[in-house]
């Protein structure tokens, strides 16, 4: 069977103006690889049933799958159901089941129903109804010209239950999928162009279906090898060879062999180690911290912060020396290894980061510009100090700071 693919629609005005980011279409794309469909196109269209409708014929020309979220609630702009029945034809009913579940919901939360509520009941009598166990209006399931469309929820945790209860499981029923595997090296410490140049032999020698992808973000470059195979297996170790070989070419900027946070990284090797950290930010403030709690289970290895933003506070919390900030300032060397050792007492820790530096727009001197770093990150044996030149806005030099921090531990680790 030939490649099965699928295309996503997401509909709402909020999409389209930013005030809503579009994550399902993520965490969909994901779960369809995962199962060998191919997603190649993800659209975004406004609550206009004219744009809906050229969607649905764009997308079903090429795609054997398209997916639908949005567009389902109780007000009036919300016009996804109407616009399907239209394009589907039938006639409106009402779905006991879900109306049963709606009326118990709204009495056991001792709130009034009104029409538009029991509304939400309503469905085209051309689809197949997928209950939504995690809301209440409920998903669709059409089939047309020998192609499956799905409608569902725009809430993210309602479409994850409606895709992971109903559609993953009867996607697998139906279509024979082929296998789509995808192997990603995290790098740090060069950039993509160079890291091209180091593998240009290496991708001339790709088989066809077999391919790489450079996913540059934050203080990382992400290279994503992506096969296309009959079955899993022999497809899985194939990837795994040519994957090792590229590997073995990038050794001195290898990161980690997944598709994971740094965060989760440094967790990972210090959980493996029965190790603890902790950390000391000045120009971070607490961003670093935010990026290793946010791992599940990382109360197993990490103590705690102080974030120091003053120099009082460096000298109070940390027991910086006030002649090193005379001295050297607070963004230097000196003052950075004073707050990592001073974070390894306080927090009573096996192993700290610290960071100090000027992230902008403006706090920059001539000696010390706009961008300028340092970062120490070691044990009470052995610190270890950084210093970067960033060029970047505010955002993405505090995000690139905890990037390179976090690594300068795990390569000491």
């Amino acid at each position: 069977m030939e490649k099965v693919t699928a295309s996503i629609i997401t509909i709402g005005d909020e999409l389209l103006i930013g005030q809503t980011i579009d994550t399902n279409s993520a965490w969909m794309a994901q779960q369809l690889n995962g199962m060998g469909i191919w997603v190649q196109r993800r659209v975004a269209v406004g609550d206009i049933k004219e744009a809906i409708l050229e969607a649905l014929d764009e997308e079903s020309a090429s795609a054997d799958i398209i997916l639908i979220t949005g567009g389902l609630g109780p007000t009036a702009d919300d016009i996804t159901k109407p616009t399907l029945l239209e394009y589907f034809g039938g006639a409106m009913v009402q779905h006991e089941p879900t109306l049963q579940r709606l009326m118990q919901l709204f009495e056991s939360r001792g709130l009034p129903i009104l029409q538009r509520n029991i509304d939400q009941a309503l469905v085209p009598d051309s689809c197949t109804v997928l209950m939504n166990h995690h809301g209440l209006a409920p998903g669709m399931w059409f089939e047309k010209g020998g192609k499956v469309f799905v409608s569902m929820p725009g809430v993210p945790h309602e479409m994850k239950g409606i895709m992971t209860d109903h559609v993953l499981p009867r996607l697998q029923e139906q279509f024979n999928t082929k296998a789509v595997l995808h192997q990603t090296l995290l790098t740090s410490g060069m950039g993509e162009s160079f890291v091209a140049e180091k593998l240009l032999s290496f991708e001339a020698q790709l088989p066809e279906h077999i391919k790489l992808a450079y996913l540059p973000s934050y203080g990382l470059l992400k290279l994503r090898l992506t096969a296309h195979g009959e079955d899993k297996v022999s497809t899985a170790a194939e990837l795994k060879l040519r994957f090792q070989e590229m590997e073995a070419l990038l050794k001195d900027i290898a990161v980690y062999d997944e598709d994971i946070s740094m965060g989760e990284v440094l967790g990972r090797y210090l959980k493996a180690k029965g190790k603890t950290v902790g950390t000391a930010e000045s120009c971070t403030g607490g961003y670093i911290a935010h990026s290793i709690t946010a791992v599940a289970g990382s109360s197993a290895y990490y103590n705690g912060s102080v974030v120091t933003y003053s120099n009082a506070m460096k000298t109070k919390l940390l027991g910086v020396k006030e002649e090193t900030l005379a001295a050297y300032g607070a963004v230097s060397e000196e003052t950075v290894r004073e707050m990592a050792a001073g974070a390894l007492k306080v927090l009573n820790t096996d192993y700290a980061i610290a960071v100090s530096g000027i992230m902008g727009p403006d706090g920059g001197t001539p000696e010390k510009p706009v961008g300028t770093v340092w970062i120490a990150a070691g044990s009470a044996d052995n610190i270890v100090t950084v210093k970067y030149r960033l060029m970047y806005d505010r955002e993405r030099n505090i995000q690139m700071t905890a990037i390179y921090a976090m690594n300068e531990l795990r390569k000491l680790i």
